[in-house]
């Protein structure tokens, strides 16, 4: 009985180093790879508790999420022989689930030290060797991390198809000091340089506003004397019209009067046509007689009379 009571406690410590050994968790966003006596077995657990042979079989977590990953210091040289560092390169990828035995075999599972941090160092080294320092520093500095992108994207679909680089940051490099300065104060210059041709910019823009603004003013005001030479030329225009009126109905009147009388005229004279009868005339020359008779008063009215008798033969 002795014996037993010491061998449970043993037995049940080797239940759980061997319990510890063989059961394993694999994280979200992971998968895990085994290996066994070295060799990578073909088996992929998805994240979770799995089981595995103890002391035989180890394994590795691998990530197929989207990940950054950071070469950091890397040096480079210029064309013109100046030794610059970039400090660190940022380099956005993720690795499909698919395709993480195939690259793990041929790459391990630290793959992203040869297609990405190896990579990286070359292709920057390339960049470098056929470009001065103004151009790495300042004029092509704004293209490295998309021609960096392409570069390894390209070689990548060549060696390693479902590894995908999303995007590349690149830092700005660390040159000589002395350089640095001069490019700070080349750069100081500059910016006086923009700052003067901007206040330049505005000088000549609120010139030209202003130039419009007196354009405007003086059409507006052309506007306003055409208007209102227009508006007279309309006043005359009525004034005269008025004028045109008033002189037709004063003819209109006087035509009217002058053919009144003429028909008033016209009528008497047709009417004493009427009257010029022979009759109408002897009355006429009868009145005409007893109007022109002259009476006389005296002694000798017989001697007047006989005087103007002729004698009788």
């Amino acid at each position: 009985m002795a014996d037993l009571s010491y061998a449970f406690p043993l037995v049940l410590l080797l239940v759980v180093v061997m319990t510890h050994f063989c059961i394993h968790k694999v994280e979200e966003g992971n998968v895990a790879i085994y290996y066994r006596g070295g060799a990578l077995l073909s088996q992929i657990s998805d994240p979770g508790y799995h089981i595995m042979m103890p002391f035989l079989t180890s394994f590795r977590s691998v990530q197929v999420t989207l990940q950054t990953d950071e070469v950091k210091n890397v040096p480079c040289g210029t064309s013109g022989g100046v030794m610059i560092y970039f400090d660190r390169i940022e380099v956005v990828n993720i690795l499909c689930v698919d395709s993480v035995y195939d690259i793990v075999k041929n790459y391990t599972a630290d793959y992203d030290k040869t297609l990405i941090f190896n990579k990286v160092h070359h292709e920057l080294n390339q960049f470098c060797s056929v470009h001065n320092l103004h151009e790495v520093y300042i004029d092509l500095f704004d293209q490295i991390d998309e021609n960096l992108k392409i570069a390894l994207q390209k070689d990548l679909t060549e060696m390693a198809p479902g590894l995908k680089v999303h995007s590349v940051r690149v830092t700005k490099p660390k040159i000589p000091e002395t350089i640095r300065k001069n490019y700070e104060i080349m750069e100081a210059e500059k910016t006086k340089l923009l700052i003067a041709t901007q206040r330049q910019k505005v000088v000549e823009k609120e010139a030209e506003t202003e130039r419009k603004r007196a354009i405007i003013e003086a059409e507006k005001q052309a506007q306003v004397s055409k208007i209102e030479f227009e508006q007279k030329i309309l006043e005359k225009e009525s004034i005269k019209q008025i004028s045109l009126i008033e002189d037709m109905i004063h003819f209109e009147k006087e035509k009217s009067a002058a053919d009144a009388e003429f028909y008033k005229k016209k009528k008497e004279a047709e009417a004493n046509q009427l009257l010029f009868t022979n009759a109408f005339m002897e009355i006429k020359r009868i009145e005409s007689l007893g109007n022109n008779t002259k009476f006389y008063y005296g002694p000798d009215i017989p001697k007047i009379f006989l005087q103007n008798v002729a004698p009788m033969h």
